[in-house]
């Protein structure tokens, strides 16, 4: 497959690919519940973690991962250029906004976002691991530390780019941390107002 056929299907399959509610299907499975009729009323990590517990977060957290490396995995695998594997990264994070399998009522992108950046940029993906880490133990916000990864990673991405005269990293950061950040739109009014919830030292509001 090549060319403009191999962007489209790319682009349509990573949506796609991004719109499988794991947190939703997860949630049922594990809690017997809708977790978007709970907490920040989506289906991301952590509000599963929040409302499900510690071992359906993990679960969610790494079958969405899994969605945004998948759908760049497999333009790769159908000849796409580094170009379109990226944009099918960022069809993924849109579909796992805004799925079609859940009547776009979805999460906020920042695992699936991880997962593609895991091949796009493994560079970046370190910078956000370490920034998302350490801003998560310090604030024990889980929005503070998706927001800081996203910047750091956009950091690490911007210095790759440039440093191999490759644009690709630093587009594809940058357009998936505005996607997050606009997620995070309500998490960053409370943020500001100080009444973002933090996270426990327990096991994080587990129902089971």
């Amino acid at each position: 497959m090549a060319g403009n056929a191999a962007a489209a299907a790319s682009c349509a399959a990573g949506y796609l690919i991004g719109s499988v509610p794991f947190g939703l299907i997860v949630g049922k499975a594990v809690g017997g519940l809708d977790v978007r009729d709970f907490g920040s009323g989506n289906m991301g990590t952590a509000n599963v973690l929040r409302t499900v517990g510690a071992r359906a977060g993990a679960i969610t957290f790494a079958l969405d991962v899994a969605k945004g490396a998948a759908a760049i995995g497999l333009a790769r695998a159908w000849g796409a250029d580094p170009t379109t594997q990226a944009a099918a990264g960022l069809a993924a994070c849109v579909g796992h906004s805004w799925p079609v399998f859940a009547r776009f009522r979805g999460g906020k992108a920042v695992a699936t976002a991880f997962g593609g950046l895991l091949l796009v940029s493994p560079e970046a993906a370190a910078w956000a691991t370490v920034g998302g880490i350490g801003a998560l133990a310090l604030s024990r916000t889980m929005s503070v530390g998706s927001l800081t990864a996203t910047a750091t990673a956009t950091l690490g991405a911007a210095l790759e780019s440039r440093r191999e005269h490759d644009p690709v990293p630093v587009v594809f950061t940058a357009l998936v941390s505005a996607l997050v950040v606009v997620r995070h739109a309500p998490n960053i009014r409370r943020i500001v107002r100080g009444k973002e919830p933090q996270l426990s030292m327990r096991l994080w509001g587990s129902r089971h």
